[in-house]
């Protein structure tokens, strides 16, 4: 995502007690009757069902010892059922694996990136209510004073610009999901000297905002081009996944029309190597050197990545695809590309239809048009009514 860092440089939900025996009633509206009560040491599977406090849940992906009650938000992995009445069993599941299989890239919701104080940044509300959009990747926290994350690698996290910004989101009752990296800008990755220390500075980050997923765009030369620091990435997601298990750990990269380059069929092969647990790999379809047709572009560099993913992880192509995401440039790219709605419509539909993981675009800033306007901070640089691209997103 080049454009954005040139510009920079330009410019416990419970109900009271668990359920109990009742007798049957008959009337339509009666309660749906709880299922098995949850257990700490049983191993559940996407789609087991158990009770707790009084409503029953869906496991989403594999678990063990996480509560329902406390996890079941959005990105979380329990499902939330509704309340239940009647019987409610003690007898675990009996199905599943006994040991913890690779993480699953569970569905989240479309979260274009937003990056507040450049580029005319549009009040949340006003976007949300055009929209129906549900969650914002936020740019971006790089490194200050060594290894110290901080908005833009100035000052800190929880003040100036972009803590505003996420106080607007949140009041219009969306999600943030702060980005680490970038294209440019001095990055945590070289910055923090060891794995340890980089995973401690991810964890501030995680901590400040109760994070249920992280983002690591890992670009450029200094990053996503040093192997050394590559690898840093993936042991520090690694420890992350290991102290926060319900957090989902994201990749995001660069990409060729036909999948990974050398430096990103290494990262996937090093993060199974390194057992780093990734759950989502999210590729950037564009600035391929123009003139590209955008939807056969990244379509055929998805297939490439689900591909690698099969033969590094294993994995079926339905697993496969459900660890991946799509972040793309609306309008022109920094490279003229042209992705327009209909394209991005079409390509929303696929990853859709695929069962994709994940889903954005640069920038919610560039959701506006302006025909003729050019590779620019504030519009897309083609006709189009404002916020077409996020909501479209927002069907993800």
């Amino acid at each position: 995502m080049k454009l954005r860092r040139k510009l920079l440089v330009v410019a416990a939900v419970a109900a009271a007690g668990l359920g109990t025996a009742i007798i049957p009633m008959t009337s339509s509206n009666a309660a749906v009757a709880c299922v098995a009560a949850w257990s700490s040491s049983a191993v559940y599977v996407g789609g087991n069902q158990a009770s707790q406090n009084g409503h029953n849940y869906t496991a989403k992906w594999w678990t063990q010892n996480e509560s329902p009650a406390t996890h079941s938000g959005q990105w979380d992995v329990w499902a939330d059922n509704g309340a239940c009445g009647g019987t409610n069993p003690t007898t675990p599941p009996t199905t599943g694996p006994t040991t913890n299989p690779p993480s699953t890239g569970t569905k989240m919701a479309a979260a274009p990136y937003v990056y507040p104080g450049w580029g005319n940044p549009p009040a949340p509300s006003t976007v949300t209510s055009a929209t129906g959009i549900k969650s914002f990747t936020m740019a971006f926290v790089l490194a200050s004073n060594g290894c110290n994350p901080a908005w833009d690698g100035e000052g800190g996290l929880t003040g100036g610009v972009h803590a505003s910004y996420i106080s607007q989101i949140k009041a219009a009752g969306a999600d943030v999901v702060p980005s680490i990296g970038g294209w440019s800008g001095n990055k945590l990755g070289p910055n923090c000297t060891t794995t340890a220390a980089l995973a401690g500075a991810y964890q501030k980050v995680i901590d400040a905002f109760g994070l249920k997923a992280i983002d690591i765009d890992i670009e450029n030369t200094d990053e996503f081009e040093n192997t050394a620091v590559q690898d840093r990435v993936l042991g520090a997601l690694k420890i992350i996944k290991q102290n926060n298990p319900s957090v989902k750990t994201i990749v995001t990269f660069g990409t060729s029309t036909t999948g990974p380059t050398y430096y990103g069929t290494r990262l996937v092969q090093q993060a199974k190597a390194l057992g780093a647990n990734i759950d989502i790999f999210t590729q950037m379809p564009f600035d391929f050197g123009g003139g590209s047709d955008m939807y056969t572009a990244t379509v055929n560099a998805s297939e490439g990545l689900k591909n690698l993913l099969k033969t590094t992880f294993g994995y079926t192509d339905a697993q496969a695809y459900s660890h991946m995401g799509i972040s793309g440039m609306n309008g022109l790219s920094d490279q003229q590309e042209l992705t327009s709605t209909d394209t991005w419509t079409r390509i929303r539909d696929y990853a859709k239809g695929k069962g994709f993981a994940r889903f954005a675009f640069w920038a919610v800033n560039r959701d506006r048009g302006c025909a003729g306007g050019g590779v620019v901070s504030n519009c897309s640089g083609i006709a189009q009514a404002d916020w077409a691209f996020t909501k479209i997103s927002a069907g993800f």
